[in-house]
């Protein structure tokens, strides 16, 4: 992962940032992204392994790091994980939940038990992470960023478990910001549409041809770079973005305008192929 290791400057100096699922993809790069602006970096996923290399990482760049490894689907793992958090560096000032699962399946031949994991890993995982966050970010000036995403207002076949999950992340997202803003805690969400060199991507397009029909049926014809989702968290947390609550800013160069029609067409194409 290009992750950029120049500092790009000191906004987070002093600051600390938790993020859940923060040891790959998507949320690694949001940790980067934060660790090249001076801040204190905690991440927390389900394995150890990938933990500990996440925060070897993150300390090349990073005023510090530190990790814990918790499922989200576990309130108390969780809990213990913010706690572990807190004792390390004193404070959490901004906090990213980004854990997701995610499959293609049509939804005739999806089961009762992968539906729910994923709105488990997802939905209830973001209730998790922020409710045990809430009593340590109660000061004007905290941030809480979920990652949801473009399946959330883009209904596309073989994501029906995904579509539900990330449009409930969208409507949690609303109603914390109107229930936690007024104790200053700013709550927003980003909704990355098609991302360059994640799992996500190379899973709903697994060849050549799915990637092209995706990629012209983006206005911009180009996906979305890791970067510039860390920039965005980056905007939404600072001084910049400090009249965002509520808000869910889509990042898909443009794709959601124009609905998720190239997706429809390369489901249908490979359903035809597999008959």
């Amino acid at each position: 992962m290009n992750t950029g290791s120049t500092n790009v400057d000191d906004t987070f100096r002093e600051r600390t940032v938790f993020v859940a699922g923060g040891t790959s993809g998507i949320n690694l790069a949001i940790a980067h992204g934060f660790a090249r602006r001076g801040a204190r970096v905690f991440v927390m996923s389900r394995s150890q392994d990938k933990v500990d290399a996440a925060v070897a990482e993150l300390r090349g760049t990073a005023a510090a790091a530190a990790g814990y490894a918790a499922d989200v689907r576990d309130y108390a793992a969780v809990e213990a994980a913010i706690t572990a958090c807190r004792d390390t560096f004193g404070t959490i000032d901004v906090l990213v939940s980004g854990a997701a699962g995610n499959f293609v399946s049509p939804a005739a031949q999806l089961s009762a038990n992968g539906f729910r994991t994923v709105v488990d890993i997802d939905l209830v995982g973001t209730f998790h992470v922020c409710r045990a966050a809430y009593e340590h970010l109660t000061r004007p000036g905290a941030s809480i960023i979920n990652i949801s995403a473009t399946q959330a207002i883009n209904p596309m076949p073989g994501q029906a478990h995904v579509c539900a999950a990330k449009a409930g992340i969208d409507a949690l997202t609303k109603v914390l910001a109107i229930e936690w803003g007024p104790a200053g805690v700013r709550v927003n969400a980003i909704a990355p549409g098609p991302v360059d060199e994640t799992e996500g991507m190379a899973r709903l397009t697994p060849t050549a041809a799915h990637r092209d029909r995706v990629l012209q049926a983006i206005p911009l014809r180009r996906y979305a770079r890791l970067q510039e989702i860390a920039d965005t968290a980056a905007f939404l947390s600072g001084p910049a973005g400090a009249n965002f609550n509520g808000a869910v800013l889509v990042c898909d160069g443009g794709q959601s305008t124009l609905g998720s029609g190239a997706f429809a067409a390369a489901w249908a194409e490979a359903e035809a192929a597999s008959t």
